[in-house]
């Protein structure tokens, strides 16, 4: 089975071509065209700009994902605009062979949600194809099965589609034996702990009550001048706070870490570093732009490790309430370094007869790869829809 996908939730345009055969699959194309140095100046993503840039660049993504598909091997980059003639985009050369198409509806950003839809929609009408919208936050869980090979005690059969669009059949067995698993999801928009009992069963056990985790890496960075987006800014500060062991050190809130629910907040601990960059702290010998600049390195390691505690404590306990038998990790925050060696450490000592998943760094980011094996194993439960049955939701909730 051939799935092209397509993933504009955000401000990352990303199409994917992937060949699901027999126990494993194989990704022939993975493009990736990134607006972050668009969005940098302004701090974060402008949803309307992000729509435009989304605009111009998903033809050209699906041109070139397909020039490497129909070549038959597996290729990943990360690509700038291109021209490309738009009339040839009805002709693609690997459109007789895919047999869904893929699309992420939602939750995300609906100016550029609508660009990525519609675009699918055109394509299943044009081609006769079914087509499947796929959650953006069931596509990072599934982040974690990117080139893993099923094995027989999974008990995965591969998943084929017969008779026409209008009439599609599924063939399938169950998957079984990580279920059920425990996943933490942390991204710009998102921080939540879902249990998944297994493939399309999910029930949400807790998220955050204001910023996501990403959302307060990139506010914290923009309180200290380091630019846009704030999670890869903080974690290098953080490492040479770490590594030359400097001075300043400064203790930092661990909200609602003993809470007993299992929702977070990560607004007051943003205000803290507020506090800090406005007040001044007792290490600091003024308030100078100097002294703040040479303590940033102390404030970045303080406020990372507040993030990890909690995050690893509340997924810690969680896991041992449910009993699972998988933890996962996944979204744009899982390709933190430090959050994923202080992560592999707590389970090997708090859970040591429970497996451990995360997803390779290039996926735990936006991309389409993840949005067609989400909707490979959508199939197991779900038929394929038509192009009229897809439409974009903002708001999209997993459970």
């Amino acid at each position: 089975m051939f799935i092209l996908a397509i993933e504009t939730s955000c401000d990352e345009t990303a199409v994917a071509v992937v060949k699901f055969q027999g126990s494993g699959h194989r990704i022939l194309a993975n493009i990736v065209s990134s607006q972050v140095k668009i969005h940098a100046k302004y701090g974060g993503v402008v949803p309307n700009l992000a729509s435009r840039m989304h605009l111009k660049n998903i033809i050209p993504c699906i041109i070139e994902a397909d020039r490497f598909a129909s070549r038959g091997y597996q290729r990943g980059r990360t690509r700038k605009s291109v021209r490309v003639d738009p009339r040839s985009y009805p002709r693609l050369s690997a459109s007789t062979n895919i047999d869904l198409i893929a699309v992420t509806i939602g939750p995300g950003l609906i100016p550029a949600l609508l660009i990525g839809t519609n675009t699918a929609k055109a394509l299943a009408y044009a081609w006769d194809k079914p087509i499947i919208g796929v959650n953006h936050i069931e596509a990072h869980i599934y982040a974690n099965f990117v080139g893993i090979r099923r094995n027989n005690a999974d008990k995965n059969a591969e998943i084929t589609l017969k008779g026409s669009a209008s009439n599609r059949r599924i063939d399938q067995r169950r998957f079984s034996g990580i279920f059920p698993a425990l996943c933490l999801v942390v991204s710009g928009g998102h921080t939540q702990l879902i249990l998944t009992k297994g493939h399309g069963k999910y029930k949400l056990l807790g998220e955050t009550r204001d910023d996501a985790v990403g959302e307060a890496f990139d506010k914290v960075a923009k309180l200290l001048n380091l630019g846009y987006p704030g999670g890869p800014a903080i974690a290098a500060k953080a490492a040479k706070f770490k590594i030359e062991n400097l001075k300043f050190k400064i203790d930092l809130p661990r909200p609602m870490i003993h809470s007993k629910d299992f929702d977070f907040s990560f607004s007051g601990l943003k205000t803290a570093v507020l506090y800090l960059v406005k007040d001044g702290v007792a290490t600091f010998t003024s308030r100078s732009d100097r002294s703040l600049k040479a303590a940033t390195p102390s404030i970045c390691a303080s406020f990372q490790q507040a993030v990890i505690d909690v995050l690893i404590a509340k997924t810690i306990r969680a896991a041992k309430e449910v009993k699972a038998k998988t933890v996962m990790l996944a979204g744009g925050v899982a390709a933190n370094k430090e959050l994923r060696r202080q992560f592999k450490k707590a389970i090997k000592e708090e859970l040591p007869n429970t497996c451990y998943l995360i997803p390779d760094t290039q996926y735990c980011t936006d991309n389409a790869v993840m949005v067609a094996v989400a909707a490979y194993y959508r199939l197991l439960h779900n038929k394929p829809q038509t192009w009229k049955d897809i439409e974009a939701n903002a708001n999209l909730r997993i459970a």
